[in-house]
């Protein structure tokens, strides 16, 4: 179970250092994809490859299905945690968050999400602000 929140740094080769709390769940390798919301998600390899399954059961045609698989699998790399503990994103997956030189890695139960730090920082003041209608609508849905 991934939780918490760890603020990081960017290297020059693009690399991100996986907090050491989150390293021995992810057994040295991960799968890193597009996120929602400009961010990243970081999947255990089981995690993966429920996901896949179920993208992969979803009818191919509905549009948004359809968009949708092909965002998170299109995107996806398998990567490796080397012995540093540190995992090199791809400039693509970079530039589709607006990753810059600091980054904040969060942990979500099953997955890790990747954000740029101002855009953590935004998104995260944003939704403190609608907490109360947040856990309202939650609260219709039995949580």
């Amino acid at each position: 179970m991934f939780i918490g929140e760890y603020t990081g740094s960017v290297d020059d080769k693009g690399r991100v250092s996986v907090p050491a709390k989150f390293r021995s769940e992810l057994n040295g390798r991960c799968v890193v994809t597009r996120g929602l919301d400009n961010s990243l998600f970081v999947y255990t390899m089981p995690e993966w490859k429920k996901l896949a399954q179920k993208l992969a059961s979803l009818p191919i045609a509905r549009a948004n299905t359809r968009a949708f698989s092909r965002l998170m699998l299109a995107g996806a790399m398998d990567l490796e945690i080397d012995k540093q503990g540190r995992v090199t994103l791809p400039d693509y997956l970079r530039q589709f968050a607006g990753i810059g030189k600091s980054v904040v890695v969060a942990g979500l139960m099953n997955r890790l999400e990747i954000w740029d730090v101002r855009k953590w920082q935004k998104y995260k003041t944003a939704t403190e602000k609608e907490s109360g209608a947040i856990a309202e609508a939650l609260g219709e849905l039995g949580v």
